[in-house]
């Protein structure tokens, strides 16, 4: 399988939601259901944001 997102966007996500502790300390197993819909939302919303950007600029 393909893979989706780059270990480096995962990371810099997880960053950004407060769990790059738990994925340092625990991997990303140790990451909860919740904060996992939280990593989705937040790569959705970066998505949203680049395909924006991208159609402002022609």
């Amino acid at each position: 399988m393909a893979k989706v997102m780059s270990e480096e966007l995962k990371r810099d996500l997880a960053r950004e939601i407060g769990v790059a502790g738990t994925v340092d300390k625990e991997g990303w197993a140790g990451v909860s259901s919740r904060d996992c819909g939280r990593l989705i939302a937040a790569a959705l919303q970066r998505a949203e944001k680049s395909l924006a950007d991208n159609q402002k600029r022609g």
